[in-house]
């Protein structure tokens, strides 16, 4: 490997954030890799590799899921990073951020039940070959969960066929078997979409939360795999 520094990954912390933690066990004491937070008023990245949105309820979701968040000062940072190939990731409301600020394209409405989802979900992998997919294996089925009240993807249709079209859907709501069907998708997303990537392939936000199916302790281990992806293709 020509690169054998650890790789450093920084955590975006916004008022109501509850996952930077998690993300931050995940990346450090799993991982054996260099973290750092970086709050929400900055206007510096620290030196980071990869940058992590993480759940949570920015700004208490006001007015909606990420519309505040993205004045913050280290939101331009990000999409400067972003828009020069730095590697994003935007976890549930990091994901709703990323939509709000233009890095992904596409909006969350309210999940279909009209409530708060929490629980273990199936995601079938879709694209193996991205910067956060390369551990996993096509049509992979991860056991990971999610929480939120406005997961439900929606993108009209061009968009829609824009993205099936260049494979930017990475994850998708799934049976623990892999099939695709209207029980299993959680909160009414178009075409069971629970994660995409950007058309360069550096930036991803998904639904479920990887940090907290990072550990057998915790139900599933499957989460783990999107933080080695990214730290194998950095070290690659």
């Amino acid at each position: 490997m020509a690169n054998r520094r650890k790789m450093r990954f920084g955590i975006v912390v916004f008022p109501g954030s509850n996952c930077d933690r998690d993300v931050y066990n995940s990346v450090t004491r799993i991982l054996n890799q260099e973290a750092v937070y970086l709050w929400h008023k900055d206007h510096d990245l620290n030196h980071c590799d990869a940058v992590v949105l993480p759940g949570g309820f920015s700004y208490g979701d006001y007015l909606r899921t990420g519309a505040i968040a993205r004045f913050s000062p280290i939101v331009q940072e990000i999409i400067d990073y972003a828009e020069k190939g730095g590697r994003v990731l935007g976890i549930c409301n990091g994901f709703q951020v990323l939509l709000e600020i233009g890095l992904l394209p596409g909006a969350m409405l309210r999940n279909k039940s009209l409530h708060f989802i929490c629980k273990f979900v199936h995601v079938r992998v879709e694209n193996s070959d991205t910067l956060f997919t390369s551990a996993c294996r096509k049509k992979e089925v991860l056991k990971i969960p999610i929480a939120h009240n406005e997961g439900n993807y929606y993108i009209d249709s061009e968009g829609l066929k824009a993205l099936e079209g260049n494979n930017q859907v990475v994850f998708r709501y799934a049976s623990p078997e892999g099939q695709i069907t209207e029980a299993h998708n959680p909160n009414g997303s178009l075409n069971h979409i629970a994660g995409i990537v950007n058309r360069r392939g550096n930036v991803l936000g998904l639904m479920p939360h990887p940090e907290r199916a990072s550990e057998a302790l915790l139900g599933s281990e499957d989460g783990k795999k999107i933080f080695r992806s990214m730290v194998q293709a950095f070290l690659d």
